[in-house]
């Protein structure tokens, strides 16, 4: 515990020299490190682990106290220590990332002002299943899904009107009230464009950068 006192002094004499990274070593001790607003957050590690588990496990952390505490500062960790306490005793466990999701977290740490209320001491099963976006025993009166599709163009064109670069960036963001677990299947349909454009009805749509949620099978979008 007495390690972390030695993190800023080195940060500052690294960045005095011009030579601050975001992994420093003191003795045998690494300190993996961020900083969001005026705040630092530290990692520290004895051995070699992975730096992107470690980095994704910070910015993690700080979504899920800027979603408790809606402003993440300096005057918010000291009014709100009890539940992040907490909270890091859910987030991680014998050095190991565990509960990362924050709709599971507000399960049973909930916040009321400062106050905090825990629930009964127990594993809920979407902690331990692969299913951590779904409540479990969900039934609706009626199944529906509603998707919407947010998209921002980019376009840019020189002097003479020519492009020299287009691209679409998009967002579909479902909002699903389905009963139990069914597997749903969505479609991209490509059928207008390629008449619109006359291109071979082989060719598909290029996309770039696809970010998917966590409950879609990745095999089955390369695949199909």
């Amino acid at each position: 515990m007495s390690t972390i006192e030695h993190f800023m002094p080195l940060l500052m004499q690294r960045e005095e020299e011009g030579a601050l990274t975001l992994l420093l070593s003191h003795g045998g001790v690494h300190f993996l490190w961020i900083k969001y607003s005026n705040l630092y957050l530290v990692a520290t590690t004895l051995k070699n682990v992975n730096a992107s588990l470690v980095y994704s496990f910070l910015y993690k952390t700080v979504e899920i106290f800027s979603e408790y505490f809606k402003e993440l500062e300096e005057e918010s960790i000291q009014d709100n220590s009890v539940i992040i306490y907490e909270l890091l005793d859910e987030l991680m466990d014998f050095s190991f990332p565990q509960t990362t999701d924050s709709k599971i977290l507000q399960e049973y740490i909930t916040q009321q002002g400062n106050k905090l209320e825990v629930g009964k001491s127990r594993v809920l099963p979407t902690v331990t299943s692969a299913v951590s976006w779904c409540s479990e025993g969900a039934r609706y009166k009626k199944n529906e899904v509603f998707i919407d599709v947010i998209e921002l163009v980019n376009l840019l064109v020189n002097a003479n009107g020519s492009v020299l670069l287009s691209e679409i960036v998009g967002t579909i963001k479902p909002k699903v009230f389905l009963s139990g677990m069914p597997e749903l299947q969505l479609g991209l349909n490509d059928h207008v464009l390629f008449e619109i454009t006359g291109q071979s009805k082989n060719k598909p749509v290029e996309l770039e950068d696809v970010k998917f949620h966590q409950c879609a099978w990745l095999s089955r979008f390369n695949n199909d």
